[in-house]
């Protein structure tokens, strides 16, 4: 009875228990909404328990919010939330570019210390710049990535997007068959890997063993529907997350999901109430 009534009171509420799966978001969505500073993203999550963020644009970000790293951790500490990561790319298609690529990543590391994160999300290349030498190099690049991250403390692991190197289900295969699982690992968006016509639940059962988080967001396969107006609330759209969900209760995952939202018709703070909502009544049920 004791369960029961704390799961009515959680559900009511449609604030996630942030247990074995731990919720984020991303802080781009707010690039939509200015003008805005970087506590109105910790207030959202705070009230909405988001208790993590992937920051993106950095290091231009701290100058853009005006924000200092011993601030963001500050605020962030008296809301009780994390910074978990960051958006990480660069041109791991060009051998030659592996050194700057190499010391940026290790800026990235750095200043994600400061918040005692673990994992350094890596997007591949834009797409224009895809070829089969282009794609060898870019794997051995993300071997060596996966090297460094492993030095500082750090995994290392592929975002899957629309319009990138690795886009189709034949290119998350090769990167996973082309990367050592012991370096490298897979941090999939399940919205892009729809758009891509891709499985989201039969991507997570295969390379279950290389998880390290994950991105639930909602899409739709509509033509007549452009970037970023395919993407939507949780339950708004295609993506099977029940099913996903599942499969990481088989694999005892214990880690974050960050809801990165592209997109918010209501504005962020009800979008995230929301996608809330859905994981406390939907999600939450099957795997907390």
């Amino acid at each position: 009875m004791a369960v029961l009534a704390s799961t009515l009171a959680r559900a009511a509420d449609k604030i996630p228990a942030n247990r074995n799966v731990k919720w984020a978001l991303g802080s781009n969505l707010w690039n939509q909404f200015p003008p805005f500073s970087f506590l109105d993203i910790f207030d959202v999550m705070k009230d909405t328990g988001f208790r993590g963020v992937r920051v993106t644009q950095f290091p231009q970000i701290l100058t853009k919010f005006n924000i200092t790293t011993e601030q963001m951790r500050k605020e962030a500490d008296k809301r009780g939330l994390q910074i978990i990561t960051i958006s990480f790319n660069g041109p791991a298609y060009d051998a030659a570019q592996r050194p700057k690529l190499f010391a940026d990543a290790k800026t990235a590391m750095t200043f994600l210390k400061n918040f005692d994160a673990k994992m350094l999300v890596v997007f591949s290349p834009n797409r224009t710049n895809l070829s089969e030498t282009n794609f060898k190099t870019m794997c051995e690049t993300y071997n060596q990535l996966g090297e460094i991250a492993g030095e500082m403390g750090f995994r290392a692991g592929l975002h899957n997007h629309m319009g990138q190197m690795v886009q189709t289900q034949e290119e998350v295969d090769r990167c996973m068959a082309m990367t050592d699982p012991k370096l490298f690992g897979f941090s999939p968006d399940l919205a892009h890997l729809h758009l891509a016509g891709c499985d989201a639940a039969y991507n997570l059962e295969k390379y279950k063993s290389r998880l390290m988080m994950l991105d639930y967001k909602d899409a739709k396969r509509d033509e007549s529907l452009k970037f970023p107006n395919n993407i939507f609330d949780l339950g708004d759209g295609e993506v099977d997350f029940p099913a996903c969900h599942r499969v990481l209760k088989s694999a005892n995952f214990k880690g974050w999901i960050c809801v990165d939202l592209d997109i918010a018709r209501n504005r962020p703070r009800a979008s995230y109430e929301r996608c809330g909502a859905y994981v406390v009544n939907r999600l939450e049920p099957i795997y907390l």
